[in-house]
């Protein structure tokens, strides 16, 4: 099996087309997720026990969310465990395209804790804002609703994404990819996963994380609407 530095260099050669990926899943996420493709495939790890190893950070972060009282050092804490659990999601697919492609199994297991993890860290936001509604300035019923509405938002955009890729024809072998806009790149990244997770670095400040966080909800729904525009267009030309 290859060492850490060959998978390294095959890796950097063998990327997803960065078509419709924000900055920072471009140049950050997916370059932490292909050192630690390298480093998976030279311990022998498959692409489905990263996948374990994402959800168990990704996890472990919600749970504090819901469970631990809100402090800056606990939003350290989260925002870590959240930012190594994407980094590993990247991971896992680029170790597949190592060790010479993925199975279909592996692809549900994916897509089934990436879902899992956007439902339940809504959710663990919700119970967060009901347990300690003194620290997030949560005491009017109306502020629950925020995360339900975000939850909303951020599934709806998954499943609605995930459906028109596998609806939309495939293009034709040896066509050429299009080129990434950066204007796109910079857009999409108030709709990233992986800036949304930098919000938990003000659980410490309460209403500050309250504002925040409503802000990229308020946000998420707009995008909504606007993807599910785009996508109903896409597909409307696609001939049955």
């Amino acid at each position: 099996m290859a060492g850490f530095g060959t998978a390294l260099r095959e890796l950097r050669g063998a990327q997803k087309s960065a078509k419709g990926v924000s900055l920072y899943s471009r140049f950050v996420n997916r370059p932490a997720g292909r050192y630690l493709a390298a480093g998976s495939y030279a311990l022998g790890l498959t692409p489905n026990q990263v996948t374990l190893v994402s959800a168990a950070f990704s996890f472990a972060a919600v749970a504090a969310v819901a469970l631990a009282a809100p402090s800056w050092g606990l939003g350290i804490a989260v925002w870590a465990a959240l930012a190594v659990g994407f980094a590993f999601d990247s991971a896992d697919g680029q170790l597949a395209r190592l060790r010479g492609g993925g199975s279909a199994a592996g692809e549900w297991l994916d897509h089934v804790v990436d879902c899992a993890k956007l439902t339940a860290l809504h959710t663990c936001v919700l119970i967060a804002f009901y347990r300690f509604p003194e620290a997030y300035g949560t005491g009017g019923a109306g502020w629950l609703l925020v995360p339900l509405g975000f939850q909303f938002a951020s599934v709806v955009t998954f499943f609605g994404g995930l459906l028109t890729e596998k609806l939309k024809p495939r293009p034709a072998p040896g066509s050429p990819a299009a080129a990434p806009s950066t204007v796109r790149a910079v857009a999409l990244l108030p709709v990233d996963y992986g800036v949304f997770c930098l919000v938990f670095l003000l659980l410490g400040g309460g209403g500050l994380f309250r504002w925040a966080y409503a802000v990229l909800g308020a946000v998420a729904a707009l995008f909504l609407v606007a993807f599910l525009a785009k996508w109903f267009r896409e597909l409307s030309a696609v001939p049955r």
